[in-house]
């Protein structure tokens, strides 16, 4: 199955930092650009960081801009977001998903199950 296995997802408090990781399964991710969503419970599933795969572009959303980096390894087929100083507001599931950076949620694709990011104290 064609998919993105997200991990590195958990409990920590206000402050704190996650790393959390995104693997592809079952594909390559070069020639896709990749992002990460998150949805808070009650709230619209959102694209918060994007890296482009022929640029190297970087594009995050206001709420993360200088908090959140966004990398990726192709060698390891995996994209990494690395989330610093965490707001309880963070609280969601944390997913990834190949697209173009820029484009609405519908092309998107390889969706996974998401990871878990609780920030309370």
């Amino acid at each position: 199955q064609l998919q993105f296995v997200e991990s590195g997802g958990g409990l920590v408090q206000p402050g704190g930092s996650l790393r959390l990781s995104c693997a592809a399964s079952g594909f390559t991710l070069d020639d896709y650009d990749i992002e990460w969503f998150r949805q808070a419970p009650g709230k619209e599933r959102e694209g918060i960081a994007c890296i482009s795969d022929r640029t190297g572009t970087l594009a995050y959303a206001d709420p993360v801009k200088g908090r959140f980096t966004i990398s990726r390894v192709n060698a390891e087929n995996t994209v990494y977001l690395q989330m610093n100083s965490l707001k309880p507001e963070d609280t969601a599931v944390y997913y990834c998903a190949a697209g173009p950076c820029g484009s609405t949620m519908a092309t998107f694709r390889f969706w996974g199950q998401g990871t878990q990011v609780t920030v309370s104290s």
